[in-house]
């Protein structure tokens, strides 16, 4: 899950502004949170809920609730149009969007999941609520599938494997297609390359760096990117206490949830405020 952060504040600053090379700054006072990570945070709270009762419908009414919660405490964070009328209206419903926001907001699902059916069928609920189109639900699942191979000791060939199978064609290089790759908000536009970042890096920076040089929608290619770089690579202590200071305390408790951050980790980002 905070790997999906960290990528979601390094590439903010890249979204409307494109940088097609992997060399650039990986942090800068121009960067910050967007609804990448507040949608994430909401997910995260409500799979931390299943993960105590383990109840399916509680699990979709959760997501609705926190997503709109959080969602509408953060209204400026950088949602589509779309998605902020379902955050303000009386009676939510699905709205069939095939948008690579039910992929950026999935990863904490694989981490309670108990089985690589279990994962793939909370992402099916997590997407369905608002991205009910199949190609919505199918990025979420392709995304929570493969971290939670990941988590279980799979290999970048068996995620491969995996998601040619049941997914997406991987049949690309990044380097033959990053000068003709525009902006692409849709998931079967933009979760293939995500993945295809991460099987190409070497560790958890250089998958950023490459998510990033992509170009496009920066900032959810890289958090996606990164959410599945975390669960293979960890996250390395320099990158992970530099992006919570991004964070503000509430966003910060909700992630400390699963991580426990260190006190020293609450002091970095109390001395940043």
């Amino acid at each position: 899950m905070l790997g999906a952060v960290c990528g979601d504040i390094i590439g903010s600053v890249y979204e409307k502004n494109n940088i097609k090379k992997k060399t650039f700054p990986l942090f800068n006072e121009n960067d910050r949170f967007t609804d990448d990570t507040v949608m994430t945070c909401a997910i995260l709270i409500a799979s931390m809920e299943y993960k105590k009762n383990k109840n399916i419908n509680k699990f979709r009414d959760n997501c609705i609730k926190y997503m709109r919660e959080l969602g509408r405490r953060y209204i400026n964070a950088g949602y589509g149009q779309t998605f902020i009328y379902w955050l303000l209206s009386k009676d939510p419903k699905p709205y069939n969007s095939y948008g690579n926001g039910s992929a950026m907001r999935v990863s904490s699902v694989a981490y309670v999941a108990d089985s690589l059916e279990e994962a793939e069928n909370l992402a099916k609920v997590s997407a369905e609520v608002t991205h009910s189109h199949t190609e919505g639900i199918k990025g979420a699942q392709a995304i929570a599938g493969s971290i939670w191979l990941l988590l279980h000791n799979a290999n970048k060939r068996e995620i491969y494997e995996y998601i040619e199978l049941n997914y997406y064609k991987l049949s690309f290089k990044i380097d033959d297609i990053r000068l003709s790759y525009t902006f692409d908000v849709s998931c079967q536009g933009s979760v293939p390359q995500s993945i295809q970042a991460f099987l190409e890096s070497n560790d958890f920076e250089d998958s950023i760096r490459i998510a990033v040089s992509l170009g496009g929608d920066s900032d959810t290619i890289a958090a996606i990117t990164g959410s599945l770089a975390e669960a293979y690579y960890g996250i390395p202590k320099e990158i992970k206490d530099k992006a919570i200071t991004y964070l503000d305390d509430e966003l910060l408790y909700y992630l400390n949830t699963y991580y426990n951050f260190s006190d020293k980790i609450k002091d970095i980002h109390k001395k940043t405020k």
